[in-house]
């Protein structure tokens, strides 16, 4: 039972790491060695609660280790999960070079019945295209006949709550053609089935679609949220209170009705551009998909329409900004697809300053901007004094948590931008700011 991962990113290193936590031997290999070399030093590349401590322990009782030597990993190994990226292409299909390259090398050293998983998000067809390259490399080899599978078992794991999310899972997806596959399968998640959580197994393309319409779903709750918060700007209606109305009906519940300045991060956004894209290579219309894009993408810019109606386009060169939070969402330090750098870009271009805060992911975003428009902040109250208005884009629990006082002294004007709805307006406007948030009204 012992397991090999391909890719120590954020899936793979989370993956390789809960299956230790469960007692397997666990091995994950990445190319790059200064990497591998951070993890074998306990250094995790990625910020996850409580990943960090979990990686030491199993890495000292020996039970997980990290290494460039995937020729010993895979031949050692009978589960193989490839949880390599799959960015998004120019034309927005999955860019799946790396899941073929691992593909050829599983091929290249593979020497015993093996299972290769499919952990990586990935299109409809990839698992076929999979199993054709690794039999195609060991044909090369003289290897015709030896035997292995393919499993599509997509990862459900939620940034900031990714530990969670694989130990305590809704459920879990196994695609398999091959009950002896599944079987197996079966067993190496047993650890966590036993305690309740579902296995269901499905036909491979079903479960490669699978995580894409699960994704696609929660993406469309926060677009129709947004546009009914539209709605809800316009004729003085409270967007909150339209939530907790519908959110208690069961059929539609309270998960992702949040409204606010959109999704981001790395699965919602690629996810469902590349699922408008394996749809039209098909021919098969995607209204819906198509339009919870749009909605997203003018969601990202609903805050700087404020602020323009606030100050006027053409004194925003002469204004400086705070904004608190860069992660495009809280526990994390990731910042793809995130709102914060398209709202700091549009006001950067229109010449204002920006003083930037975020617990953890200031790091990040100075990779992004080689601008001397935007200073960075590690406490947000620094980041506040001297500037025009704050502007919130991630509910971090301590901006919730915020002295408004002390927020109030520090500004040169009483105005929060709020694009998550972290305060209560009727309160902001009794504390006496201007309070402009989406979809509520004071």
């Amino acid at each position: 039972m012992k397991i090999c991962i391909i890719g120590a990113g954020y899936v793979g290193l989370v993956t390789g790491t809960c299956f230790s936590e469960l007692g397997y031997d666990v091995v994950c290999v990445d190319h790059n060695p200064e990497i591998v070399k951070e993890l074998n030093n306990g250094k995790i590349p990625i910020y996850e609660p409580g990943l960090e401590e979990m990686v030491k322990k199993n890495a000292s009782d020996g039970r997980l280790t990290f290494t460039t030597n995937i020729y010993k990993a895979i031949q050692s190994s009978l589960f193989i999960f490839i949880a390599v990226g799959t960015p998004s292409a120019e034309d927005n299909s999955a860019d799946l070079s790396y899941v073929f390259n691992a593909a050829e090398q599983i091929g290249t050293y593979l020497n015993s019945y093996s299972i290769i998983v499919n952990k990586s998000t990935v299109p409809i067809g990839t698992a076929e295209r999979v199993m054709g390259i690794v039999r195609h490399t060991l044909n090369k080899r003289d290897l015709c006949e030896l035997d292995f599978d393919i499993v599509s078992n997509p990862e459900f794991l939620r940034e900031g709550k990714a530990i969670k999310d694989f130990l305590n899972p809704d459920r879990i997806i196994i695609g398999s053609d091959n009950p002896k596959a599944a079987n197996h399968m079966k067993k190496l998640y047993e650890p966590i089935t036993r305690n309740g959580h579902p296995l269901l197994v499905m036909d491979i393309p079903s479960a490669e679609l699978t995580k894409y319409a699960a994704n696609a779903m929660l993406a469309t709750r926060i677009s129709f949220i947004n546009e009914i918060a539209g709605i809800s700007d316009a004729f003085g209606a409270d967007i909150q209170m339209v939530q907790e109305g519908i959110g208690l009906d069961h059929r539609i519940g309270q998960s992702f009705l949040s409204p606010g300045i959109g999704y981001g991060g790395s699965c919602f956004p690629k996810d469902v551009k590349s699922l408008i894209k394996t749809a039209s290579d098909k021919n098969i219309p995607t209204p819906i998909l198509e339009s919870v894009e749009k909605v997203n993408h003018r969601q990202r810019k609903k805050l700087f329409e404020m602020i323009v109606d606030q100050f006027g386009e053409s004194n925003l060169s002469k204004l400086k900004f705070a904004v608190w939070g860069l992660a495009f969402k809280p526990e994390t330090d990731d910042i793809r697809e995130a709102p914060s750098i398209e709202i700091i870009r549009l006001l950067i271009r229109h010449g204002a300053e920006v003083h930037a805060s975020d617990p953890i992911a200031n790091h990040k975003v100075r990779k992004v901007f080689d601008d001397d428009k935007i200073k960075y902040f590690q406490d947000p109250y620094s980041a506040i004094s001297g500037t025009e208005a704050l502007i919130i884009c991630t509910e971090w629990p301590q901006f919730q948590q915020a002295d408004l006082e002390r927020i109030k002294k520090l500004l040169k004007m009483p105005i929060i931008f709020d694009g998550r709805n972290i305060y209560n307006p009727k309160e902001m406007k009794e504390a006496g700011f201007i309070y402009r948030c989406i979809g509520r009204k004071a």
